[in-house]
């Protein structure tokens, strides 16, 4: 058992808990060795004598330390101590999205496509290592206390996906983001992280998920047989070309929908243009009218009373909403009911699917052919084209096809229409990090990358910690990405610390005229003294700027400080015998005064006369 205080391979002392999840236990811990809290998940004792399991973590967690990115929390270190599995990871201070969206709801459409933006560009390059992640929910994404969005729970999901059959109810544990073809108890792929990403954002956009039921098995029914809710009904406000994103993610069949995450975000990136105010509602392909499906099969026609107390029951994620507070003791019979659900689901799915007629026409391969060149050849298979879309390749030239929606290879009705995606010849690239680079430095590269000077946008703005002409911060964010000629890109600047009135000095001491200087964060520089008949010696005759200057913060300014009177104008010592007592007094007065900063600079010269200069 792990305890606060307890030391972990000699480097990671545990500070605190974190969380207990169904396959890992999360606590606090501080690295002794780079003095910062990191994140350190434990897989759970009841799985640590799976070898299978142990041997998955492992190869899931090392690939993990590969995808660096600043959506993904980082993995440190991977160990074992005493049979015990741990992976290090960065610590994310902030919350889970499912708790930002019960807090925040309903959230701003600009935040919206932003933190899916971060999201999106997260799970390509999962998906660019081979690694699917299986288990996205807002439970595994963490935002920061800046807004920034944080992929967690790779390794952990992928690796108990395959442990045994008795895990089924554990999969069921985030049925509200299931797939379709997960649901039938088929294989997770690239299209089942994009089905539960289409979730998430319509739980972004209405602050709640879009099917609910009494058991685990009637939400996974819905999630096959039922049609996506509109978010527009939620709020009207809603661009339908945003909705849109939901529904070609959310499509019941993976041909329908999105063929990849580049293509999702490429989508998501342009829902609030004016130019898609007018956007047709989607529509899938694949499954046309003409399509043949089965009588909806519904819960109680196949779910014996047994069966249901069980599933009622599932051994969920302890940080997933869908938690149950009971558990009872597990029954040897229970793992022949968890058997039962795996192969009702698995019939019931292979039933959805024998209730389909295959398209009579195949997709032709129109790769690299101009559009016109593509419209004759589908044509010729009674296949219509729908529509052409541009989206941005290395490969392909500008103008030619790049692919199609469902893609090409795909059986299809005759007569049925598909979407075209075009080449526009642009290249997209990750957005560079220029914080507290010289604005005309981080300018210089930008031009340079391809982006347009119109669209650089430079904001001034003070700041205490970030020098003059640096840049603070910028959008879009770095990691994020971009295609340069068409994004425009917004550098916050510095103009230094804010400016503010500088005290008059004159007739300060030494000490007190660094005190002030020290309390408002300015430098103090001393000149060279200066003889001044008004002012007594070590004390401020005047500084460069001068008081009542504007000054900012960290600015130098010099003091000048005086030296006495001058020799030069003293009387000799006859002439100073018959000075009165009252012309003492006088220059005592005088003294005292204090000039204008006009006068600061003034000396008084007496005139001698040609006998006192003799004796």
């Amino acid at each position: 058992m792990i305890v606060i205080g307890n030391k972990i391979g000699e480097r990671y002392e545990i500070i605190g808990n974190i969380g207990n999840g169904g396959m890992a236990n999360v606590y606090l811990a501080l690295d002794l060795i780079l003095n910062r809290e990191v994140a350190i998940k434990v897989l759970r004792f009841d799985f640590q004598d799976d070898q299978d399991a142990i041997r998955r973590f492992q190869r899931e967690a090392l690939a993990a330390t590969e995808m660096v990115h600043p959506n993904i929390v980082s993995v440190y270190d991977v160990g074992e101590e005493n049979g015990m599995q741990y992976i290090v990871m960065e610590y994310v201070k902030g919350t889970d999205l499912k708790k930002y969206i019960r807090d925040n709801s309903p959230i701003p459409l600009l935040t919206v496509v932003d933190l899916m933006e971060q999201i999106l560009s997260a799970i390509s390059v999962a998906h660019q290592h081979q690694i699917i992640h299986r288990d996205l929910k807002p439970q595994n994404i963490l935002v920061d206390q800046d807004g920034t969005a944080k992929i967690t729970d790779f390794g952990i999901a992928i690796a108990l996906s395959e442990t045994s059959i008795t895990q089924t109810n554990t999969l069921l544990g985030s049925v509200h983001y299931l797939s379709p073809e997960q649901a039938r108890g088929g294989m997770a792929t690239r299209q089942s992280d994009i089905y539960a990403l289409g979730i998430i954002l319509y739980e972004l956009l209405t602050g709640s998920v879009p099917f609910e039921g009494e058991s685990a098995v009637s939400i996974a029914l819905k999630h096959f047989q039922n049609d996506m809710p509109s978010v527009r009904r939620f709020n009207p406000e809603i661009p339908q070309a945003l909705e849109n994103v939901v529904l070609h993610a959310t499509a019941k069949e993976v041909a329908d929908r999105y063929q990849s995450i580049d293509e999702m975000y490429a989508d998501l990136r342009t829902v609030l243009d004016p130019a898609r105010a007018n956007e047709p509602v989607f529509e899938p392909t694949v499954m046309t009218d003409e399509t043949i499906r089965l009588t909806p099969i519904n819960e109680e026609d196949y779910q014996p009373e047994t069966v249901q107390a069980a599933v009622k029951q599932p051994d969920f994620d302890d940080d997933d909403d869908d938690d149950y507070e009971e558990k009872k003791p597990r029954k040897k019979w229970k793992k022949f009911v968890a058997i039962g659900i795996f192969l009702v689901l698995a019939v019931a799915g292979s039933l959805f699917a024998l209730g389909m007629r295959k398209g009579d026409a195949v997709i032709p391969d129109i790769k690299g052919k101009t559009v016109e060149e593509a419209t004759l050849v589908l044509n010729e298979k009674k296949i219509k084209v729908n529509g052409t879309e541009e989206i941005a390749d290395d490969t392909i030239e500008k103008g030619k096809v790049v692919k199609t929606s469902p893609p090409i290879g795909t059986k299809v009705k005759s007569k049925s229409g598909i979407k075209i995606y075009v080449s526009s010849g642009e290249k997209s690239i990750s957005m560079k990090d220029y914080t507290d680079e010289e604005v005309t430095d981080a300018k210089d590269d930008l031009l340079s990358k391809g982006f347009k000077d119109e669209n650089i946008e430079m904001v001034k703005q003070n700041s205490d910690s970030v020098a003059e002409n640096r840049v603070i911060k910028q959008t879009p964010k770095s990691g994020r990405k971009v295609v340069p000629e068409e994004t425009k890109v917004t550098l916050i600047v510095s103009k230094g610390a804010k400016a503010f009135r500088l005290e008059n000095m004159y007739g300060y001491s030494r000490n007190r005229a660094m005190s002030y200087l020290d309390s408002v964060n300015l430098v103090y520089r001393e000149g060279s003294s200066e003889y001044n008949n008004n002012v007594p010696a070590g004390q401020v005759i005047y500084t460069i700027p001068s008081g009542g200057s504007e000054v900012a913060k960290g600015a130098e300014v010099t003091v000048v400080l005086s030296a006495g009177k001058d020799p030069s104008t003293l009387p000799s010592s006859s002439s100073s015998s018959s000075s009165t007592p009252s012309e003492e007094t006088s220059e005592t007065t005088t003294s005292s005064e204090s000039p204008d900063d006009s006068t600061q600079h003034s000396k008084t010269q007496d005139n001698k006369n040609d006998g006192e200069s003799r004796k």
